[in-house]
């Protein structure tokens, strides 16, 4: 049953994170090239747009040949510059992480907006395209499950979503520095939970029956750990990029913006916008913080970095020392993280107050940064095939704990200590330029 000797394609998304409408196919020479459209995130009130650019979609094919699959508005997404060099995800088997391998004729033509690949159907039956391979609900769930069964963790629902699902937070360890790990505001980045189930595991000893190594019994008597493996689950079940149910973009929820009374202001978090953001915060104001991260994904650069609070008030000799010491020890612990190459930092003092990671630096005055991973192949370890994968990161979770333990001395040390660290643990002020 072929068309000019095309193979039949359907294509669908009706599935958890699925995003990817069918517009049509064309034929020509026996060639199908299947046109698909993103769909766009909810429309987000305070920076006045439709996030998009996550795609996940289904295609059953009756017949056997090469079809040339086409996203054609690739060029009016959140970050159409990053399409550049970007690969896309294929697998038959979408639940199994390790089964994704990359696309490598992917292309951008900035020209038409459109976002190109092939793919060789040797038979019937179905393939999967993705940006990055997806972290589903279920399997969400079944982490949760996994920590639940754990002796060495509480697991607690800090309150609900908007669409009803439980914000879950994993509490371990009995030291005297609070550490808050969170993953996923922006659900589009499923690189993010696959770091905290990789993080998860080591240290509640996973996949090993509950045996942890030294590191990790090491560190839990430094830290009480407090870690959200999806602090967006809606988002993610919905197929979004960057925001919630009702299009809250969660990275600029946790604080409010403009002058109260003024017809700017824009009041953050609140229970009927951003939830997520609402719980997570007034739990963290219960246990204070010594050291955070915000677990996310970058689009465009295809590194491993760190986002500090530079451009924070109260950025300081002993805050600048703390990021550099952490990235250093970081990325000694595993090569796949580095310290060049990040965004650039803010200006003094002219930092965002409703971005987390700076809203966290400035409530509590402590050691906070942003996590970026890429969803390009990972330059400082290329791999074209496989880049930047579930394993990858889920084995930089597991690294960060290196990480953490080496700076616990300092974080509340109130002396010039960075007079006295090695000069391979200094700040590196980070650029954007790599080429």
């Amino acid at each position: 049953m072929k068309f000019n000797d095309a193979p039949i394609v359907s294509v669908s998304d009706a599935f958890d994170g699925g995003n990817g409408k069918f517009v049509e196919t064309t034929i020509s020479g026996g060639q199908a090239t299947v046109k698909v459209q993103i769909k766009p995130d909810i429309f987000t009130f305070l920076e006045k747009k439709h996030h998009f650019q996550h795609f996940y979609f289904r295609s059953a094919v009756k017949g056997a040949g090469t079809v040339k699959y086409a996203i054609t508005n690739a060029g009016n997404a959140s970050y159409a510059k990053a399409w550049k060099d970007s690969t896309t995800f294929a697998s038959a088997t979408p639940s199994d992480p390790n089964s994704w391998k990359r696309v490598l004729d992917t292309s951008y033509d900035s020209s038409t907006g459109h976002l190109t690949w092939s793919y060789d159907h040797k038979a019937s039956g179905s393939v999967y395209f993705a940006y990055f391979p997806p972290y589903s609900y279920e399997r969400h769930l079944e982490l949760i499950s996994r920590c639940e069964a754990s002796p060495a963790c509480e697991v607690e629902s800090l309150g609900k979503t908007l669409d009803g699902r439980e914000i879950e937070c994993v509490t371990l360890g009995s030291g005297d520095r609070t550490c808050w790990i969170i993953h996923r505001q922006h659900p589009g980045e499923n690189m993010a939970e696959f770091y905290a189930e990789g993080l998860l595991t080591r240290l509640l000893g996973l996949d090993t029956a509950g045996s942890v190594d030294g590191m990790v019994a090491k560190v839990l008597k430094m830290y009480t750990f407090h870690i959200v493996p999806s602090m967006n689950p809606d988002g993610a079940a919905r197929g979004h990029l960057r925001t919630n149910a009702c299009g809250a973009n969660l990275n600029r929820e946790w604080a409010s913006t403009g002058e109260e009374g003024s017809d700017d202001y824009y009041e953050a978090p609140t229970l009927e916008r951003s939830p997520e953001v609402y719980h997570v915060l007034r739990k963290m104001d219960e246990t204070e913080v010594d050291a955070f991260i915000d677990v996310h994904g970058d689009e465009a650069l295809p590194f491993n970095f760190l986002a500090g609070s530079e451009g924070c008030t109260n950025w300081t000799p002993k805050l600048k020392a703390l990021h550099g010491a952490f990235l250093a020890s970081y990325e000694r612990a595993n090569s796949d993280m580095q310290r060049k190459i990040s965004y650039e930092p803010d200006e003094p003092n002219h930092a965002l107050t409703n971005i987390c990671s700076n809203q966290i630096a400035l409530r509590f005055n402590c050691f906070s940064a942003t996590l970026e991973q890429p969803f390009k192949d990972c330059l400082t370890n290329p791999d074209p095939e496989r880049g930047w994968n579930p394993a990858r990161a889920a084995q930089l979770g597991k690294s960060v704990i290196d990480a953490l333990a080496y700076i616990h001395p300092y974080l509340r040390d109130e002396t010039e200590f960075w007079n006295s660290l090695s000069s391979e643990d200094a700040y590196i002020r980070p650029t954007d330029k790599y080429n």
